[in-house]
């Protein structure tokens, strides 16, 4: 699952989804270097107009929050029970148990982008004892993963609009979509083999702008990036507090198996076309 998600664009002057465009200087909030998932945090957004014709950057709490939450403190209890930062793509329709799924009813009606400068995944290595046996206590080398040539790029996201009754107001929630990991996310991501689903321009505009069916909208949220387009640095381990990620090296840390990477087959590489 995805946690650490980055939000700050410094490059480039729009955000653009195909032939539409919005000025980064308009948002204040497209530059938080590090989103930590669990302080349930207002995250960047794109949801379409009601004529479909445009989009609008908002805000919405990291975290999705269903309406029959009747208060804060049952909202709170309720993302500690399951944590609805991103929801399974398998799972988008149906849960696992084969129930509609929490998330059937947005992800037909309230479908958003969530925006992405990098995302931040953490590699468990093994730690071993003064005589060298190997301990249970594993480490954590974390690493920020982004797109070659990409400054931003986009996650499938479904919101629910919750109403606050001690702030008497209505919060707009979100989460977005994993799936299973590629080469290079099966290496970082080594306890949970899963990443953020990452879409094409192409796939980015349907999800937000179309009316797919639901086979075609699972479809596009299990995509699978080839690792061949992605890039990975370790960063220091303090990127949580700190609010950024700053690029750190770790001397005994090996590198990255990049040797499969021309020939990867993925289930669901919809980048092809």
């Amino acid at each position: 699952m995805c946690y650490y998600n980055g939000q700050k664009v410094t490059r480039a002057e729009f955000i653009q989804l195909k032939q539409l465009e919005k000025a980064v200087r308009n948002y204040d909030f497209l530059d938080k270097g590090v989103h930590n998932g669990f302080n349930y945090a207002p995250c960047a957004i794109v949801v379409a107009t009601d004529d479909r014709r445009d989009f609008e950057i908002q805000q919405a709490e990291w975290g999705f929050i269903p309406g029959y939450a009747k208060d804060r403190e049952e909202a709170k209890k309720f993302r500690g029970m399951y944590t609805t930062l991103n929801f399974k793509a398998e799972n988008l329709f149906t849960n696992e148990a084969g129930k509609k799924s929490m998330w059937a009813e947005a992800a037909r009606q309230r479908r958003c982008l969530v925006l992405s400068t990098g995302i931040i995944e953490s590699m468990h290595v093994p730690t071993y004892g003064k005589k060298g046996q190997l301990l249970k206590a594993t480490d954590k080398v974390p690493y920020m993963i982004g797109i070659m040539d990409k400054e931003y790029f986009w996650f499938p996201g479904v919101y629910n609009d919750w109403f606050d009754k001690e702030a008497g107001q209505w919060v707009r929630t979100v989460a977005f979509g994993t799936t299973a990991a590629n080469g290079i996310m099966q290496q970082i991501h080594n306890s949970k083999k899963r990443m953020p689903t990452i879409l094409t321009d192409d796939l980015a505009w349907e999800w937000l702008m179309e009316e797919p069916s639901e086979e075609r909208l699972t479809e596009i949220a299990l995509t699978q990036i080839p690792s061949k387009l992605m890039e990975a640095c370790t960063i220091d381990k303090d990127y949580r507090f700190a609010g950024e990620a700053t690029p750190a090296d770790y001397p005994d840390h090996p590198a990255l198996d990049l040797t499969f990477v021309d020939q990867e087959q993925l289930d669901f590489d919809h980048w092809r076309n």
